[in-house]
């Protein structure tokens, strides 16, 4: 695949990633019984959170948002039509797992590129990477008084990590940007979706203090 037609590809999944990111948001903040405005302002922030961190830590300006205001518009708009559809919104519960793992990849991938195109170090774009993906479900959870899912025992963060490690490999490897992206969105999506599917989960740490 040429690089520009990869990525295209990355920029549309992007695109489908940040709406179907809104739109589960609107959800939490439904769920926090918020008014339209609280929920909009979640459903950006879970959607856009994760890139505007990455971008104020490693100084890249302006912020996708500010350079991209209809990426705002785009997330509002989702979470307003959401608050009208949540009584159907159930029956597409199995799509939006999958759209929100194919998010997660994309976003990796995009905080790589970013991380890498600042010529930082390679535990650096991986970090970049990670926060992009994750740190908007981080902040969504803490705006809706949860424990983020993050720090629960899913495998989130990990997949990220993984997808994050394969991309800065396979590039290392000398294979072309339009081979290393479709490479790592199918082996992230696989991962996220076997580890829902057979439900993997990171070891917990439970620790009950008994002293008194």
């Amino acid at each position: 695949m040429p690089a520009d037609t990869s990525a295209t590809l990355l920029h549309i999944v992007f695109l489908v990633a940040i709406v179907a990111e809104a739109m589960t948001a609107a959800l939490a903040a439904g769920r926090r019984a918020m008014d339209w405005f609280g929920v909009c302002i979640i459903a950006c922030v879970t959607a856009l959170g994760g890139g505007s961190l990455r971008d104020v830590l490693l100084g890249h300006y302006p912020l996708t948002w500010v350079g991209h205001p209809e990426y705002l518009a785009m997330t509002a708009g989702a979470a307003l039509l959401t608050a009208f559809i949540a009584p159907w919104m159930k029956r597409l519960q199995r799509l939006f797992l999958w759209l929100d793992a194919v998010g997660l990849v994309a976003f990796t991938i995009i905080g790589c590129q970013v991380a890498q195109q600042m010529q930082m170090s390679t535990s650096i774009v991986m970090i970049s990477g990670m926060i992009t993906g994750c740190a908007g479900g981080v902040l969504r959870d803490v705006l809706c008084n949860r424990v983020p899912l993050l720090f629960r025992k899913e495998l989130y963060a990990s997949v990220s990590v993984v997808c994050g490690g394969l991309y800065v490999m396979l590039l290392k490897q000398g294979l072309m940007l339009g081979v290393v992206v479709p490479v790592v969105m199918v082996v992230g999506l696989t991962f996220r979706m076997l580890a829902l599917r057979f439900n993997w989960q990171m070891p917990r740490f439970v620790y009950r203090d008994e002293w008194h």
